[in-house]
């Protein structure tokens, strides 16, 4: 894949920590794209968090830059990579990033019926931030949560 001249004139204009945030949403993009096919689900569940569990759904207002940068480089990464980034990878990726700044959220698995098939969809909250997958995600029905901060579902 090539870079652009523009692509590379926007590197340079990263600072440190967002280049740094960049090459490891790469990474952990690249880790999940081959974990997805390769491994079970239930080998890649206990890594997601506690099932059918969820995170606070309010975030304190100082605690929201983390996030935001995390979900920047999971974009800003995803549309560079030569490999399709789907929404279950994005999610994952996002699941780890967090996981490992101690940031608590909640990955969620979705269904809905469309033209007669079913289709699905992954997207990952933080407090009330929606950091990937939130485009169309309304017209999906929750059939499972992963959360760090345990808030059984009833």
């Amino acid at each position: 894949m090539m870079l652009r001249a523009d692509d590379l004139r926007k590197l340079f204009s990263l600072t440190l920590a967002e280049v740094c945030l960049l090459l490891e949403a790469a990474f952990w993009l690249g880790i999940c794209r081959l974990a997805i096919p390769l491994l079970p689900f239930r080998w890649i569940a206990p890594y997601l968090g506690t099932h059918m569990a969820e995170s606070a759904s309010v975030l304190d207002p100082h605690g929201r830059e983390v996030p935001l940068a995390v979900s920047r480089a999971i974009v800003r990464a995803a549309w560079r990579l030569p490999w399709d980034c789907k929404c279950l990878a994005q999610a994952m990726t996002g699941k780890a990033m967090l996981k490992r700044r101690g940031v608590p959220s909640t990955l969620y698995l979705g269904v809905a019926k469309d033209k007669e098939q079913l289709a699905a969809h992954a997207w990952l909250r933080c407090g009330d931030i929606i950091l990937t997958g939130g485009q169309g995600k309304e017209r999906f029905t929750v059939v499972s949560s992963f959360g760090d901060d345990i808030r059984s579902r009833g």
